[in-house]
């Protein structure tokens, strides 16, 4: 009995070992998973990852923080702006695709992303229809940008005396966000149709969308995972002077394909930015028990370097480091996009207005991934809204102010993966750390006989085993 129960241990590590060493060398546990998860993470109508996709159930909440001018007189005399910053303003973002159809073999799907925004009153500083900011007067801006038309200076120029209009103007929150009518953009709109009456930073972006997308439904390859291949009937852009600053890569940042590895580079277009951008793995993290790579916005999106020259514009006017001119996607509008506070941006913008104090904790825009679902369980979306301001000679609405990038609101979109949600992704992470454990449980087993095989050895139950006092007798007696 001892013999067997040797030679049993014995056999049993080897076959074990050998068993797990191959499985660990052929990843088939792991590859079983992966293409689990590759035909399980695809827009078919009908599945979880569909309507989680249709009907995001995370909630978002974008705060509205604002720069109050506090030296309106002294700024048009040449002195350095003081700015106060006020906020938050907070929104629940209430997200949802319509008009969704599939394309030919499922491949693509095309739809509009909704988004409507209500105002959290607890979770801000004051109410929008109340609180009053002073802040420049994009508008007029606007509007002088205009004078260099044609047939246009003189009638412009008319009206702005007419009218007496000022760099500087109060609104409410609610106004400067959602849209007021103008006077001057009113008259305007009579010459250029094109010119809306109308002016807010978020003006006709409650609820509507941004535009009709065609997506990929990752149902040809995991990797294109709700990549966008179409927005507004245009696989590119137009508006910059190159080809790949044209280029629509990557998804709308809502979700992103299964199976992330740190060194991947990913890719999302996000419509308000006016050009795709590309972010970089940065670390690990853990959002309510569950394991995440943090992507950053890296400082060289928008870096004054020949890789960004395309999104000069004019071509060949490239501003510093740190700020990007949209005003192209604008409709002419003076918009200049950066991070909040000129968080990576040249000195020379920080140093131009009194009040900006630029730390990564609150102003980097992040997103962190579980990679092996793909699915966002924390991100920060931070851009600020910028004007760009000069003196302009014949315009006493300008007075001496000094040329700079004005601040004037930033944004914080942000988002959370609740507890209940996280729990049925820890459910499906741990099923998969066990499947692809299953190879070192083996070889656990595999040395666990063979510690049970040396045992027996040391203890001399195997080969050397005297027997039992019939097997030890002499064959021939005497």
């Amino acid at each position: 009995m001892g013999r067997c129960c040797f030679y049993t241990a014995g056999t049993l590590s080897l076959l074990l070992l050998v068993a797990s060493v191959t499985l660990l060398v052929a990843r088939v546990f792991q590859k079983a998973v992966d293409q689990t998860i590759e035909k399980s993470m695809v827009l078919r109508n009908g599945t979880e990852v569909f309507d989680s996709w249709e009907k995001p159930p995370l909630p978002v909440y974008t705060q509205f923080y604002f720069f109050n001018v506090t030296n309106p007189e002294e700024i048009l005399q040449g002195e350095i702006p003081i700015l106060q910053e006020v906020g938050p303003y907070t929104y629940r973002e209430i997200r949802n695709k319509a008009n969704i159809q599939f394309g030919e073999n499922g491949t693509t799907i095309s739809a509009v992303s909704n988004k409507a925004y209500v105002f959290e009153r607890n979770q801000s500083v004051g109410d929008t229809n109340v609180d009053l900011i002073r802040t420049i007067n994009i508008p007029l801006l606007t509007v002088v940008e205009l004078t260099q038309l044609p047939l246009l200076k003189e009638i412009i120029e008319a009206m702005l005396k007419t009218y007496q209009q000022k760099l500087f103007v109060t609104h409410t929150v609610h106004e400067l966000l959602w849209g007021y009518k103008d006077e001057i953009l009113s008259l305007v709109h009579v010459f250029k149709p094109g010119i809306s009456p109308n002016f807010g930073l978020f003006y006709e972006k409650n609820g509507t969308n941004d535009g009709d997308y065609v997506f990929l439904t990752g149902e040809d390859n995991y990797l294109n995972f709700t990549k966008i291949v179409e927005w507004n009937g245009k696989t590119s852009l137009d508006w910059w002077t190159t080809d790949e600053c044209n280029m629509i890569n990557g998804t709308d940042g809502d979700s992103f394909h299964p199976l992330i590895t740190k060194d991947e580079v990913l890719y999302v277009f996000p419509s308000d930015f006016c050009r795709s951008v590309h972010i970089t793995f940065s670390g690990f993290e853990t959002v309510e028990g569950l394991p995440a790579f943090r992507y950053k916005v890296p400082a060289e999106i928008l870096a004054n370097t020949s890789e960004n020259a395309g999104f000069c514009i004019p071509e060949g006017n490239c501003m510093d480091s740190g700020v990007l001119n949209v005003s192209i996607c604008k409709n002419g509008v003076p918009i200049i996009m950066s991070f909040p506070h000129f968080y990576q941006a040249d000195e020379k913008f920080v140093s131009a207005i009194k009040g900006m104090h630029p730390n990564k904790e609150e102003h980097e825009t992040f997103v962190d991934i579980n990679p092996l679902t793909g699915i966002i369980l924390r991100a920060a979306k931070r851009f600020q809204i910028n004007t760009y301001v000069k003196k302009i000679d014949g315009f006493v609405e300008m007075g001496n102010i000094r040329t700079m990038v004005f601040p004037v609101m930033y944004l914080n979109e942000s988002v959370l993966i609740d507890k209940e949600t996280a729990s049925r992704l820890k459910s499906v992470t741990n099923t998969t750390l066990i499947v692809t454990n299953i190879p070192y449980i083996i070889m656990a087993l595999g040395v666990f006989f063979g510690l049970v095989f040396t045992w027996l050895a040391c203890r001399g139950q195997g080969p050397m085993d005297e027997g039992t006092a019939d097997e030890r007798a002499p064959l021939i007696r005497t």
